[in-house]
This record gives C-alpha cells, sequence and structure tokens, in this order.
C-alpha cells in the first residue's frame, strides 16, 4: 500500500511528538522510572500510527464505492478505530507496568498530527 504525502506527514509528527513525551519524561524522572511513561507512549504512538494506515486505507476504498455503501463502511471503520484506542487505553489502566499518562500522550498524538496538518497546509 502506498501512502499519501498527507499519511506520511502525520506519521512524521506523530513520531516527532512521542520522542518529545519520552524526552521530557526522562529529564522529569532523571531515572529508569521514566520506563513505564516510555512503554505507554510506544503503545500509544504505535496505536496512533496503526489507525493512520487504516485511515488511508477506508478513504482509499470509500472513493470507489457508492455513496450509501461507502457511508456505512466509513462509520464502521470509525467505530473500530474508536475500539482500537479503547482497547490500548484500558490496557495502559490495567497493566501496572504501563503508564495510562504515556499511552494517552501517545493516543492524543494523533489528534495533534491532525489538528497540526490542517494548519500547516
Amino acid at each position: 500500500m502506498k501512502l499519501s504525502d498527507l499519511a506520511r506527514r502525520m506519521i512524521i509528527i506523530i513520531l516527532i511528538t512521542a520522542f518529545a513525551c519520552v524526552l521530557i519524561s526522562v529529564v522529569y524522572y532523571r531515572s529508569l522510572k521514566f520506563l513505564p511513561f516510555m512503554i505507554g507512549v510506544l503503545l500509544g504512538t504505535a496505536v496512533s500510527i496503526i489507525k493512520v494506515f487504516l485511515l488511508e486505507y477506508t478513504v482509499n476504498n470509500a472513493l470507489t464505492m457508492e455513496k450509501t455503501k461507502a457511508s456505512g463502511y466509513v462509520s464502521i471503520q470509525y467505530i473500530l478505530r474508536f475500539l482500537l484506542t479503547g482497547i490500548i487505553l484500558y490496557l495502559g489502566a490495567v497493566v501496572p507496568q504501563i503508564s495510562i499518562w504515556g499511552v494517552a500522550a501517545g493516543v492524543l498524538s494523533f489528534q495533534l498530527a491532525a489538528y497540526s496538518i490542517k494548519f500547516t497546509s
């Protein structure tokens, strides 16, 4: 699957945001106590990147469908992406070795990338 320029820029912004969050946590903790936060950021970032791929795939498929089928397809794909986000946030809340705040930072990087793309293009 070939990624569009928009998806590539979103992934780059997501990775930059994740790196900044991990760097800030390293400076804040100044010990190995930053590891749960880093693991959370990595998981949340991975989900955000997966969501970019899923969104790209959904848009490409919806453009080839007729309007009524495309509407239902896009809605189902949105619910699946939302469910994926919920699962990873639940995992961050339940597993003690993963920081929920790190997962939230990684997941929110998707929205930050979407808004920054809107304002920079």
